[in-house]
């Protein structure tokens, strides 16, 4: 809260963040599954809406399907049979993250600002014509680097660190300890998690 030239007080709108959104290009079903979950579980994790698959993977689509049903929340992983007509037509900024792009802490002000981003990860080998098709390539450095760590970093800079609050529909809760671990299963629902 602050004051006016008058000293009346006035308070500050709440910060919108954008509806993030992640697409995987160049996924190799299995060769690697577990690098994909890792993009998708950060994703999740870290406050992304969704993650295209290109190409589609049922299965693994199914397994993040059944972490979000214990874990909570409303992640979703849609297939993304050609990428390209999905970065040309998405409703929002395309962000291609790689290490070869304008630094994250350059750009972060205007992604900020946006109403909806698609942040783009690449597998082995990204096609070219991506970096042409997407409106910004941003790195979070310029060396080599997993596409993981830098989808984490920049989740983190747009959107902030994830709160404690357990997400809606969790089965499943982390209790924090200090020492050890601790998952409880959730029995009943709250009226407000129950809708």
């Amino acid at each position: 809260m602050g004051t006016g030239s008058s000293g009346s007080r006035r308070t500050r709108a709440p910060r919108t963040v954008p509806e993030v959104s992640v697409l995987r290009v160049g996924h190799r079903p299995g060769r690697d599954p577990r690098l994909t979950t890792h993009v998708a579980l950060t994703a999740r994790a870290l406050g992304a809406r969704r993650l295209y698959l290109h190409p589609p993977d049922p299965d693994l689509a199914a397994r993040l399907l059944a972490v979000t049903r214990r874990w909570g929340g409303s992640f979703e992983v849609a297939p993304a049979t050609e990428w390209k007509r999905l970065v040309r037509e998405f409703d929002g900024e395309v962000v291609h993250l790689t290490m070869y792009g304008l630094p994250l802490d350059r750009v972060a002000p205007r992604l900020v600002r946006a109403r909806r981003l698609l942040l783009v990860v690449g597998g082995a080998k990204v096609p070219s014509e991506l970096y042409r098709l997407a409106t910004v390539n941003v790195s979070v450095g310029s060396q080599p680097h997993s596409e993981v760590a830098a989808l984490a970093v920049t989740l983190v800079r747009l959107l902030g660190l994830p709160t404690a609050r357990v997400p809606r529909g969790a089965r499943l809760k982390v209790v924090p300890r200090a020492r050890g671990k601790k998952v409880v299963e959730r029995v009943a629902l709250s009226p407000a998690e129950a809708r």
